[in-house]
């Protein structure tokens, strides 16, 4: 009778550990997919708000949201950041609890108005 407690134990401590496992293996495979999405829509609000800062449509700082198919990104703008001529554009989103941001630096042209992107970085 021992010996059969004995074997049912181990038969469901073994279960128990693939049901863990499987779970976990399931869960990062959706988180990363989370992850990929959420950094696709930040960098589509940055890109957008790239576009709109090179046709001038920002007289003074910005925020707004850019929906990006059923995920949003929220955008700032902040205009003579770090330092004049420069304007920094801070873009994040969150997909699942998963949060990616991006910010861009672009230096703007006074004279031409012209913007180039003089930073790229992820966001931690």
């Amino acid at each position: 009778m021992a010996l059969v407690f004995l074997v049912g134990g181990i038969v469901i401590l073994i279960g128990a550990t693939l049901a863990f496992l499987a779970n976990s293996f399931i869960d990062t495979g959706y988180g990363y997919q989370a992850l990929t999405q959420a950094e696709a829509v930040a960098t589509s609000g940055a890109e957008d708000a790239l576009l709109k800062i090179d046709r001038g449509v920002f007289a003074s700082n910005a925020a707004y949201s850019f929906p990006v198919g059923s995920s949003t990104a929220s955008v700032t703008v902040t205009l003579g950041s770090p330092s004049a001529g420069y304007d920094t554009i801070l873009s994040s989103a969150t997909v699942a609890n998963r949060t990616k941001a991006v910010s861009v630096v672009v230096a703007v042209n006074a004279s031409t108005s012209q913007a180039s992107v003089t930073s790229w970085q992820d966001v931690q």
